[in-house]
């Protein structure tokens, strides 16, 4: 077996424990706490360019992961809004669309 295909599985399985993470986090009833002023806005700046940086460099359309992370991050606000103990914000929506451009940004080749 191809070494670089066994890595570029390791790579993949650290990617997917990254968007699990996010999803948890996104619908857990305690997320972790950022100790400033709308500190949880750069939590989802953080988690989404951190999920874009990641993925991009083994994407073969970097535009359509952008799109997928995106949607990803409007689904999970809309979801917290059906918990009865989260609530969807617009702004963590927009944060998370900034941290996917800053992740491509981060990436970039």
């Amino acid at each position: 077996m191809d070494s670089a295909l066994t890595y570029r599985s390791y790579w993949q399985a650290l990617g997917w424990l990254l968007v699990a993470a996010v999803v948890y986090f996104s619908l857990t009833p305690a997320p972790p706490e950022i100790d400033l002023n709308q500190g949880d806005k750069f939590g989802h700046l953080a988690a989404y360019a951190s999920l874009m940086a990641w993925w991009r460099p083994m994407a073969r359309d970097g535009y359509r992961l952008a799109l997928l992370f995106v949607l990803m991050g409007l689904a999970l606000e809309i979801l917290q809004s059906f918990t009865g103990y989260r609530q969807g914000d617009i702004f963590d929506m927009a944060a998370n669309t900034a941290g996917v451009g800053l992740g491509w940004l981060w990436s970039a080749r």
